[in-house]
């Protein structure tokens, strides 16, 4: 069945690709493109076993696809398990949990990216993301925590007032509900941030915490009390220092904490970066045209969100990339506005002695646009802890991706010209755009809008305020507002951006439907096997920088590999999202299927109670639990997916890291539990889906699943915590 995957995927690949794309271009993975062809690469033999998902697969076992019967008799049947499932001969050791003690705080909540650099033999810093906080956290915190908190007070106020949130920013300071409000807001904002964690490897090989006194918390009210404010670097920090238009927080270029620290990069010199993604979940977005922030009081608080709104936040100093050295014990993060403001969901690091410094991010929103910072001045040498001065000069990119393989780099300065995309070509048939003179955005659903919005400015610099500097800050503060102004590519949720052994990027694009405000990816882009749209399961796409140079400003990329199901293209995963190399050049990647999608029921026929079928983003229970790939990038196998693991109930696996003997693979496991909450006397229930086989017939699969989870402790009463995990072999071999 190998060839015949193949086959189909082959028949995805964007028209024009192919071998002649790295014209021009010295890598050593010339055969990435699976347009070319090659006798000199040996076949990928997985040195594991892939764990049985609940879909057939042909990287499983071999069952031809003409054997129905077969396929249908594996796989009538089907088990979801409340832990980390892993190929025979392999092992995890649980390094840290929520709750467990950091420094002078505590391990946070829905760990995210994790990048361990090596100090000396077997030790070295695990630096971890804490992204956000979600309703089992205020569940199990009392029992997690120890503390309680006054959640049901706040509840009866959000009833008695028949409301969803509260603007505890305005109440008197001395408010009774205010200083609740502040108390579980500073719980939940400590929760998040990143957190550095000391690492050694004992006799046993396993990783252990050895407490250090770098063990450190960088939490987001971290400035608030202990004077361990962030610091700022490039243009934005004009903005922060000015009055301006809108709402300042009189704090300059100090900054209170961070926090919805998703993915992140780690560069050759040291240092960790982390990206604030969400943001918007917890201050305020939108900018005035000077990039002063709206007031705090536009996001209210509301249970697990608006979490900055009592203690008065500037929403525009959230939504950058936070670079720590995790070896200083106070360093304490330095935001790198040239980086640009938008819902990072990761870093691509490319560093070239010779060359400026290339970092590749995307903004994860269902319109969100891929970036490059290009640094003013060159590489010396990669290691140097010096590299880090080189973020504070640049310029900032958004990528123009072209039906025909082909893109280009455009730069978000003031004399860029105006030209959004016709709101008409995007899923959705809408493109959100900067507002004038108000300030924030509208969406625009009519191209004859979008003409509109061109005729009346020319320039970015016609839609942003102040002098050079200010006006570039403000540019940037607002960074996808105004690509989407500049006519950026609106994608579909760009999240991880990683670099490959021969300088070329991987981009996993998450899912490809609208939202609901109607903003969506560009359709004649972003299309599924066979031209479908929306194509909800997503891609990883590959783009090559002309001449393999850093700072080009043109490029080529391909759809490198679709999710979805194997007859209908796809490789048998869904919502790619954090991606990792092996020393293999191997590509690994965790799926983000939202939590209530998992193992959501798809009916007979795959047709609602209408009659009318399903669409893509209702299969989504066909693939179960979130899941961890390996992908081989050389043919004959490029074009194949291994399952590796399979995670616990309700659970996202994130920030996948190898460490440099490649002998472990560090995994974060978030939110387990997250809609559920603690497992009941090992509750489960059976629920019945429309599966395909490899050929596409249908057959019914019963799945028992586990109603919460127990995950990590596994006893029937253990309350489910996010957890930073080890996966090693129990020979201690290599992983791959």
């Amino acid at each position: 069945m190998a060839s015949c995957n193949r086959r189909d995927f082959l028949l995805f690949i964007t028209a024009g690709m192919g071998a002649a794309a790295l014209k021009g271009c010295e890598q050593p993975y010339r055969s990435n493109f699976l347009g070319s062809s090659t006798t000199e690469t040996p076949s990928f033999a997985p040195s594991f076993k892939s764990v049985k998902g609940p879909m057939p697969l042909p990287t499983y076992e071999q069952i031809s696809g003409a054997d129905h019967q077969a396929i249908s008799r594996k796989y009538g049947k089907y088990e979801v398990i409340d832990d980390l499932v892993l190929p025979e001969g392999f092992t995890y050791d649980v390094i840290a949990s929520w709750g467990d003690p950091v420094g002078d705080s505590r391990c946070g909540y829905n760990n995210d990216y994790l990048s361990f650099v090596q100090t000396g033999e077997n030790q070295g810093f695990l630096t971890v993301n804490f992204e956000y906080i979600s309703g089992t956290w205020g569940q199990n915190y009392e029992e997690v925590i120890g503390i309680s908190l006054p959640i049901a007070v706040v509840k009866q106020a959000l009833e008695a007032a028949q409301s969803q949130s509260i603007d505890a920013f305005s109440l008197p300071g001395k408010d009774p509900l205010r200083q609740a409000i502040l108390e579980i807001s500073k719980e939940g904002l400590i929760d998040m941030g990143m957190g550095v964690i000391s690492l050694g490897r004992d006799s046993e090989g396993k990783w252990v915490r050895t407490y250090s006194s770098v063990d450190r918390r960088i939490t987001g009210i971290s400035g608030w009390t202990d004077g361990r404010y962030l610091k700022a670097t490039g243009p934005a920090v004009a903005v922060f220092r000015q009055g301006g238009r809108g709402y300042h927080d009189r704090l300059g270029d100090k900054i209170i904490g961070t926090f919805a620290n998703c993915a992140g990069g780690t560069t050759p010199w040291g240092t960790v970066l982390s990206a604030e993604e969400n943001f918007q979940s917890f201050v305020t977005e939108s900018v005035h045209p000077d990039g002063t922030s709206f007031s705090p009081s536009e996001t209210p608080f509301s249970t697990t969100r608006g979490l900055g709104n009592v203690l008065g936040l500037a929403g525009n100093k959230y939504g950058w990339i936070v670079e720590v050295n995790p070896a200083d014990p106070e360093d304490y993060g330095t935001k790198h506005t040239w980086l640009g403001r938008y819902r990072h969901e990761a870093v691509g690091v490319r560093v070239t002695a010779g060359k400026p410094l290339a970092f590749y991010s995307g903004c994860d929103r269902r319109s969100g646009h891929l970036y490059k910072f290009v640094s003013s001045d060159r590489v010396i040498d990669p290691s140097d802890r010096q590299n880090s001065r080189l973020l504070t000069s640049g310029m900032l990119y958004a990528a123009k991706l072209y039906p025909d393989g082909t893109g280009k780099w455009i730069p978000m300065a003031a004399k860029t010209a105006v030209n959004p995309d016709p709101a008409s070509v995007h899923i959705g048939g809408a493109i959100a755009l900067p507002l004038r003179p108000e300030g924030g955005s509208f969406v625009a659903t009519t191209d004859e809008e979008v003409e509109a919005f061109k005729k009346q400015y020319k320039t970015l610099g016609d839609l942003y305020l102040g002098d050079s500097q200010t006006q570039q800050g403000a540019i940037l503060v607002d960074a996808h507002l105004a690509a989407s102004a500049a006519g950026a590519t609106c994608c579909a949720r760009p999240e991880d951006t990683m670099i490959a052994p021969d300088g070329s990027l991987y981009i996993a694009f998450t899912s490809g439907g609208g939202d609901r405000n109607g903003e969506g990816p560009d359709g004649r882009i972003f299309q599924g096997p066979g031209g479908v749209i929306p194509h909800d399961p997503g891609w990883i796409v590959r783009l090559i920088e002309d001449n393999g140079d850093p700072d080009a400003l043109r490029f080529r990329w391909e759809m490198w590999a679709a999710g979805g199901e194997i007859f209908q293209g796809g490789l048998g995963f869904c919502n790619p999202d954090n991606l990792e190399f092996d020393s293999q050049g191997n590509l690994w990647m965790v799926t983000d299927i939202s939590t209530g999608s998992q193992n959501k029921s798809v009916p007979p026929g795959r047709v609602n109670q209408a009659g009318e079928p399903l669409a893509s983003r209702d299969l989504m229970g066909i693939y179960g639990n979130n899941s961890l790939w390996c992908l081989p990038t050389t043919p004959p196998d490029a074009g194949q997916a291994y399952l590796f693991a399979i995670g616990p109930m309700e659970c996202e696996l994130c920030g996948p890291f190898f460490s440099p003997d490649q002998q472990t693979l560090f995994v974060a496991v978030q939110h387990p539990g997250e809609y559920n909450g603690k497992r009941q006397n090992m509750a489960s229930q059976f629920r019945e889906f429309a599966m395909t086989g490899l050929d596409g017939q249908e057959f019914i699969q019963t799945r028992e699943v586990p109603i919460g989870s127990n995950w990590p402790g596994k006893n029937p009463t253990d309350p489910p915590k996010p957890s930073i995990v080890a996966i090693r072999r129990q020979n201690l071999g290599a992983i791959v």
